[in-house]
């Protein structure tokens, strides 16, 4: 033993522990009807899809409006999952709905677990500690579905996007940094300026100098891009840089697919490695994104496809394919989750068979995610009406 380091705990716990972990996670999970319906970790019909979509919904439908803007702030917590208190995290539970004895178990559960830690003949001394594991992002979820109101948050686990939508400049509520403050001291988050980010998304003509965001007193950076939840966003919403990303990651991975064809590796077992490696990497959050990318972008992607067929000697699904079976399959359980926030962009016109359009003014509207996805839908609509005819 060298440091304190060298003592890295490895929980040996009980079956019937393990069991009742599993059951408290469940149970803290009941009243997820009542949570922020922008909270889109470990629910139901959600992913980082959802949550990326979400988020440019909210900032692309402002921009149609004159003089607006959008600032994109991602917020980074320090050691989120480990600065839950129980305690307070059962009032929470109580406001939700669950019952009192159900609340003071999970508290119970939660805190005073006494551990040791062995290593070869040595043996630490019990200490007892706030359980984390399995339940901490659970738990995390739960303890910060209250956000301040004034914004839309976007969250999924401890990533939290607060959208700043901006009109006419007036930047008062979008820069009242103190009220975000409070809330985090008060559920005991510490904010990590150093790795907050601001994306600002201006499109306007006259454009003034936007001054700098400052959180307790730090200035947060401002980037031209960010990663978000593994998509590139930009802040001319272009798509460039995430393209070339995957781009780079395809191009990677059909050295592998090569390897494989050299030693003879039987073609199935070839396609099921494209499709774990290289099918899934270019279809990541492919409903975001696709419709928004230049044709030189959709050649350049395509161009990968086609050199793992070439590869691997079979046919394989084109990429615009693969966007529109997946755009409707993501509408489709849009529109059967009443919850999801989404849902209601999905309108009926009177005749029950076509869903309303979203009035658009711009390109990037109308490349939008919900925009095509409500143009999938009509398509194929029509597409069913007129089979029968042809028959």
């Amino acid at each position: 033993m060298t440091s304190l380091n060298d003592y890295r705990a490895v929980a040996l716990t009980p079956v019937v522990i393990n069991a009742l972990r599993s059951w408290s996670t469940d149970t803290s999970q009941q009243p997820s009807c009542s949570l922020d319906p922008h909270q889109f970790a470990y629910r139901a019909n959600r992913s980082t899809e959802d949550t990326v979509a979400t988020a440019l919904h909210a900032a692309v439908p402002h921009l149609e409006e004159h003089g607006s803007y959008v600032g994109m702030v991602f917020v980074d917590y320090c050691s989120a999952f480990n600065t839950i208190l129980p305690h307070k995290l059962v009032v929470k539970l109580q406001h939700l709905g669950l019952p009192y004895s159900t609340c003071m178990w999970i508290n119970s559960f939660l805190q005073g677990r006494r551990q040791r830690v062995r290593v070869g003949h040595r043996t630490s001394s019990a200490l007892s500690f706030t359980h984390r594991a399995v339940c901490s992002v659970h738990c995390s979820t739960l303890s910060t579905h209250t956000c301040p109101p004034e914004h839309t948050f976007v969250k999924f686990a401890d990533d939290t996007t607060v959208m700043g939508l901006i009109s006419r400049g007036d930047e008062s509520a979008y820069r009242d940094e103190e009220q975000l403050s409070s809330w985090c001291k008060a559920n005991n988050l510490l904010l990590n300026t150093s790795k907050t980010k601001e994306l600002t998304i201006d499109f306007r003509r006259k454009k003034a100098e936007i001054q700098p965001l400052f959180i307790n007193g730090d200035c947060v950076e401002r980037v031209a891009s960010f990663r978000f939840l593994g998509v590139n966003i930009e802040e001319n919403l272009s798509w460039s840089v995430n393209t070339s990303e995957l781009l780079k990651k395809a191009q990677q991975r059909l050295y592998f697919l090569r390897i494989l064809r050299w030693n003879n590796i039987t073609q199935r077992l070839l396609v099921s490695f494209y499709r774990a490696s290289i099918e899934s990497v270019l279809t990541y959050c492919i409903c975001i994104w696709y419709t928004s990318c230049t044709v030189a972008q959709r050649k350049a992607l395509q161009g990968v496809i086609n050199t793992a067929q070439k590869i691997t000697g079979c046919p394989l699904p084109m990429l615009e394919d693969l966007h529109n079976t997946r755009c409707l399959k993501k509408a489709q359980n849009i529109i059967k989750d009443t919850s999801h926030p989404g849902h209601s962009l999905f309108e009926l016109l009177p005749s029950g068979r076509r869903y309303r359009a979203i009035s658009v003014r711009t390109n990037r509207l109308k490349h939008s995610f919900y925009q095509t996805a409500i143009t999938r839908l009509n398509a194929a609509t029509k597409k069913m009406s007129i089979m029968p005819l042809l028959y």
